[in-house]
């Protein structure tokens, strides 16, 4: 589904990214983990069209991302849950959610997806009309995910949901991203919990200094020596 080949990207004169190649096949979890400041959140704002890339090629489903606009990403089957949320806290739950919806070819199923939203997060038909800025940080979430699920996404990008929640709060987050992949939603997470994310995920990238320096299956990277060394020192 997304392949991502030879990618560069950068911030003036310093280097994000540095040859980085991965793919995400159809209904897979798929996790991209490593130290801060490695590059991960980078990554996924170049899939979004967030930040300009230097060299290299981003395809979903075989055609060519590079030169699409950040606001057509989402009609190429693509959503993303960022980094803190992002949130609009002036406005209420259901004008957040409704912002999934934003584009015109998504605007006729927008109640759809609002139902769907609803019953998978009830909590959100609760709060709906109450301000975004005024919901505990497990709901806020709640809400940044239900936004990004309002495009019936085909890939789902996932920055970090964990950062900042309580533990009883992250299983439950870790939990729901294991349904929709069972749902057959397509996910790419970025995350620090490294042994709770490859309870979830299929397979795993390490990215360290900018670039991937191992991959495998879930099993593989929990043996991995390059592993232990970037979250453990040993």
């Amino acid at each position: 589904m997304l392949e991502i080949d030879n990618l560069n990207v950068g911030y003036g004169s310093f280097i994000a990214l540095n040859n980085i190649s991965l793919h995400v096949n159809a209904g897979e979890t798929v996790g991209v983990i490593g130290p801060n400041g490695a590059g991960k959140t980078t990554l996924l704002r170049a899939i979004s069209g967030m930040i300009p890339i230097y060299s290299g090629e981003i395809s979903m489903e075989g055609k060519s991302m590079t030169s699409v606009l950040p606001h057509e990403i989402i009609n190429w089957g693509i959503a993303h849950v960022p980094e803190n949320r992002r949130l609009f806290k002036h406005m209420t739950v259901e004008e957040n959610l409704e912002l999934g919806s934003f584009s015109p070819f998504l605007r006729k199923n927008v109640y759809k997806q609002l139902e769907f939203v609803y019953d998978l997060f009830p909590r959100m038909a609760e709060r709906k009309r109450q301000a975004a800025g005024t919901l505990s940080g497990g709901e806020q979430q709640m809400c940044a995910i239900g936004r990004a699920l309002m495009s019936n996404p085909k890939l789902l990008l996932m920055d970090e949901p964990s950062a900042g929640l309580a533990p009883l709060i992250v299983e439950r987050i870790f939990n729901l991203v294991n349904d929709l992949n069972k749902k057959g939603y397509t996910v790419l997470i970025v995350e620090q919990q490294v042994e709770q994310v490859l309870e979830i995920v299929q397979r795993a990238y390490l990215i360290e200094a900018s670039r991937i320096i191992e991959e495998g299956d879930t099993d593989y990277m929990r043996k991995s020596k390059k592993l232990n060394a970037a979250y453990m020192g040993i």
